[in-house]
């Protein structure tokens, strides 16, 4: 029997790979001579990194790089086993989690720090990005990444734009000669699960900026900023990315990758399983189990687990999902190709007890599911 174990990490508790591993040793305890295969997922969010330097035996490097005020930091990017791509979460260098609430201020947090990542992946020979942008803390479109990469940003005297998104608001020409050539040569996908335009009701700023810190004021000043910006990027790069889908992402983030450096943005969950090459390692399996840290009526939007139960159905293999916690609509999932959903929870237990135990609790369900999986075979006999 070949079993597939490819489960999301567990947000503060433990990595994909070591999600796959417990889920393993349960296995095993039954099947000991079961094929696994450990193949750890994201969806584009959090843990996108490890997970796929797992999956492709590569490494993570640390960089100095700033934050979103402009301070001094190191962030993790990944370089991907096939030494070619590289991967960049921008939380780890411009994301809300990295200030205190009392810093947030969209009118002045930089994607700089993303671009100074970048500049580090291209300097130590990649060619290819894949670059998850959730969590920021930024609605400055990119422009900070696009500066610590070489393009100017002027008002109409000549002068290059402070920081932040509020700045965008006086752009009046964008200079691309000093662009580094490798970063718009370049092959960028970018995980991307919001299909929000850059302005508007339904924009960046009037969306996600208040979750980083805008007033009701601040939100009308930046849709303005960045509509200054998309009409320059128009003028001057001849690119119409205010109504884009995804324009709108990470406070414009999306709009500034796609108009300075025509990559594609997908769904985070796509992007990963593809580089990962899930299918291959579905071939001939027999069962599927995945799993993330709570499962819910959210899961169902193209989530890790249903994202590698969709690739599953293609083929026919049925998908068994284990979880910290089954939320509001977890059942939904079962329409999805995910014929059963267990968690990891053996009793009562506060939430600290179950991230401290959650190894050997993951173990403790995946053999409970094996020994079903014996009975399920004697039925059927």
């Amino acid at each position: 029997m070949k079993i597939v174990i490819a489960p999301q990490g567990f947000k503060g508790s433990l990595t994909g790979l070591e999600v796959a591993r417990s889920i393993e040793k349960g296995v095993k305890a039954v099947f000991p001579d079961a094929i696994t295969d450990l193949v750890p997922v994201a969806d584009g969010g959090d843990g996108t990194l490890q997970s796929l330097v797992d999956a492709t035996g590569g490494k993570v490097i640390s960089t100095r790089v700033t934050d979103p005020l402009g301070r001094e930091i190191y962030a993790d990017w990944g370089s991907l086993g096939d030494g070619e791509t590289a991967v960049i979460e921008m939380a780890r260098s411009s994301g809300l989690a990295l200030l205190a609430l009392n810093e947030l201020n969209p009118l002045a947090t930089t994607t700089y720090g993303v671009g100074q990542l970048a500049k580090e992946a291209l300097d130590s020979g990649h060619t290819r990005f894949i670059i998850g942008i959730g969590g920021s803390a930024t609605n400055d479109g990119g422009a900070g990444m696009m500066e610590a990469l070489g393009a100017k940003l002027l008002d109409s005297s000549g002068n290059p734009l402070p920081p932040g998104g509020a700045a965008l608001a006086n752009i009046n020409k964008i200079d691309m000669s000093g662009l580094d050539q490798r970063f718009r040569d370049a092959h960028i996908e970018v995980a991307c699960d919001v299909n929000n335009p850059l302005c508007g009701p339904d924009g960046a700023s009037a969306v996600f900026g208040p979750q980083k810190g805008a007033t009701p004021e601040m939100v009308e000043e930046l849709d303005a900023a960045l509509s200054q910006f998309a009409s320059i990027i128009e003028h001057d790069l001849g690119s119409d990315i205010r109504t884009a889908p995804g324009a709108g992402a990470a406070g414009g983030l999306g709009a500034g990758l796609m108009a300075f450096a025509n990559a594609d943005l997908k769904a985070g969950v796509d992007i990963v399983l593809d580089a990962i090459d899930i299918d291959s390692h579905l071939v001939d399996a027999d069962l599927v189990i995945t799993g993330e840290g709570q499962i819910d009526h959210s899961t169902i939007f193209n989530k890790s687990p249903v994202g590698v139960a969709a690739r599953a159905a293609n083929l026919g293999i049925p998908v068994i999902a284990i979880a910290g916690g089954l939320g509001d609509g977890y059942r939904e999932v079962h329409d999805l190709n995910i014929a059963a959903t267990f968690s990891l929870v053996s009793g009562p237990m506060s939430l600290d007890d179950a991230i401290a135990n959650s190894g050997s609790l993951l173990a403790g369900a995946a053999e409970e599911i094996m020994r079903a999986i014996v009975i399920g075979r004697a039925l059927g006999d």
